[in-house]
């Protein structure tokens, strides 16, 4: 975790003394049902609580050196905790294994997690959907290729984020559901020294679901899944950055990020004004994404269990958690403060003397009567002329002095082609798909 890239929120997620909370948590409510069932004595669990009703803060050091001396870090917690407690102590873990307690906390730490990228997504999704209709009707070109094609709105393509966000909220969620599960089955997940009924009444005290069945691991298909839907998200968070980078090149300068006052752009040259927040973005996407096929390796573990996924997480379910909180969270910053200049976007779109419009002067001619490779014919040679002259000839006036073209098409007729809101006749109805009546 870099704390440069980091949001307190998140972060105190997987502090040590968050996690140590947790595994307490777990323990106790596990030794309440064990009293339930008369395995230990009720006084077992209930000074367990006595001790962690004072509130007591956790010797994250004391414990790590007793795990100096034990190389294990559940019995160093739980010698740590004996040494609080007394006795009564001794009844903790029964039936258990350190498994039990590190994947049902990383199962609460990624739920957690979630909750708050969730509702990092919720927060982009209202800035997206304020400036998209905003912008409704901004015309601007649309391209493919990095080339002009055709007229479109700056509106519909921060409506089409919006629907790409939507679908990654989605899988989110999914992903949540697909992580909150608990496992609290023994050596092998075969319950021989603990009641199926601990793991039920634990997941029920932390908000998870029982797992089915496991190996004394919950199985890592599921944080592949979770880590896999993280990284989704991140190339999700690329593409609008990557756009928004070229909208704002010198060329182009459709659209750029804000530029605060006082703020600089580059050591060298005053002028600069680069796009700084997105080129960030671009990388911590990468950095989100570096985290999925560890995870996918993780799903093969040999026979019940191993420990090789155990380092790996230690390592992603921090990392990659923190950095897409913070990515979404500057996305949104972007998006929210984001300078948009209609007047560059509507000088952009005449700068090729009317290619736009290419595609509808070829269909008019189709319904005049020609075969479509005679229509294309037609209309490519009037258009390479504009190109070839980067824009300073006009497509319309060509195609008004091409007989072959007048003689299908009279001059009111081509005139029609180059009406530019005919493109943006369904914006209305785009956007009540995306965003609903």
């Amino acid at each position: 975790m870099v704390p440069r890239y980091a949001r307190p929120q998140m972060t105190a997620i997987w502090e040590a003394q968050a996690r140590y909370r947790i595994w307490f948590e777990i323990e106790a409510h596990a030794t309440d049902k064990l009293a339930e069932l008369g395995v230990v004595p009720a006084s077992a669990a209930q000074a367990l609580w006595d001790w962690w009703g004072t509130d007591p803060v956790i010797d994250v050091a004391a414990i790590d050196a007793i795990e100096a001396v034990t190389r294990h870090d559940v019995i160093a917690f739980l010698d740590w905790v004996a040494q609080q407690v007394g006795p009564q102590a001794r009844f903790m873990h029964q039936g258990m294994t350190s498994s039990d307690v590190l994947d049902t906390t990383l199962a609460v730490q990624l739920t957690r997690a979630a909750d708050l990228l969730i509702a990092d997504i919720d927060a982009l999704l209202a800035a997206l959907k304020r400036r998209a209709i905003e912008h409704k009707h901004t015309a601007t070109i649309g391209r493919s290729h990095g080339i002009h094609a055709e007229p479109t709105t700056f509106g519909k393509k921060l409506a089409e984020a919006y629907a790409e966000f939507t679908r990654n909220r989605a899988r989110l969620v999914a992903a949540r559901a697909e992580i909150a599960t608990c496992a609290i089955s023994g050596a092998v997940g075969t319950f021989a020294n603990i009641d199926p009924a601990v793991e039920e009444h634990v997941a029920h005290a932390l908000g998870l679901t029982v797992e089915p069945v496991s190996t004394q691991v919950i199985p890592r298909d599921r944080h592949a899944m979770f880590f896999a839907t993280l990284g989704v998200i991140a190339s999700s968070i690329e593409r609008v950055a990557t756009e928004i980078r070229h909208l704002q090149r010198t060329e182009v300068l459709e659209a750029e990020e804000y530029f605060a006052p006082g703020q600089k752009g580059s050591s060298a040259m005053p002028h600069k004004r680069n796009p700084v927040l997105t080129e960030n973005l671009t990388g911590l996407a990468r950095v989100v994404r570096a985290g999925v096929i560890p995870a996918l390796e993780n799903v093969a573990l040999w026979h019940e269990r191993d420990i090789s996924h155990s380092s790996v997480e230690r390592f992603i379910a921090p990392d990659v958690t923190i950095t897409l909180d913070f990515a979404l969270s500057r996305l949104t910053s972007v998006i929210d403060k984001l300078l948009v200049y209609p007047d560059r976007m509507a000088k952009n779109l005449d700068r090729m003397g009317g290619l736009v419009h290419s595609q509808r002067v070829l269909l008019a001619l189709t319904q005049a009567g020609l075969s479509r490779d005679d229509a294309y014919r037609l209309v490519q040679r009037n258009a390479m002329k504009v190109w070839e002259s980067d824009g300073a000839l006009s497509l319309r006036d060509l195609l008004k002095a091409d007989a072959e073209v007048t003689a299908a098409l009279s001059e009111a007729e081509i005139d029609d082609k180059f009406n530019l809101d005919y493109h943006f006749k369904a914006i209305d109805a785009l956007f009540a798909r995306v965003f609903g009546d």
